[in-house]
């Protein structure tokens, strides 16, 4: 579970949060640190890890069932710019191709 374990500057974003919103958010922030993707299903959060992250954030579990993850657009973006990732542009596919191609 260590991996689910908010650190130092997760507890910085999270401050302003609260309920399911909490709760959708630190699992979202940890999930993307692990898989490099936001996930499309609240399903694909692992139920011991939803449980863990629960207790850490003090919101029952149950919550999170309404959070929105559609909807989440405003999250991904605070947690891209926190760990200093971006979508990828048209412009970066054209340069991945070309130096693919060498």
């Amino acid at each position: 579970m260590a991996c689910w374990t908010l650190v130092d500057g997760d507890w910085d974003l999270v401050a302003n949060k609260t309920g399911p919103t909490r709760l959708g958010f630190c699992l979202m922030l940890k999930f993307f640190e692990m898989e490099g993707r936001f996930p499309e299903f609240i399903e694909e959060f692992p139920q011991p890890a939803v449980e863990y992250v629960a207790g850490l954030v003090k919101v029952p579990a149950t919550e999170l069932a309404k959070y929105d993850l559609a909807g989440a657009k405003r999250h991904r973006k605070q947690i891209r710019e926190a760990l200093h990732f971006r979508p990828a542009t048209l412009d970066d596919e054209e340069r991945l191709t070309a130096w693919l191609a060498v």
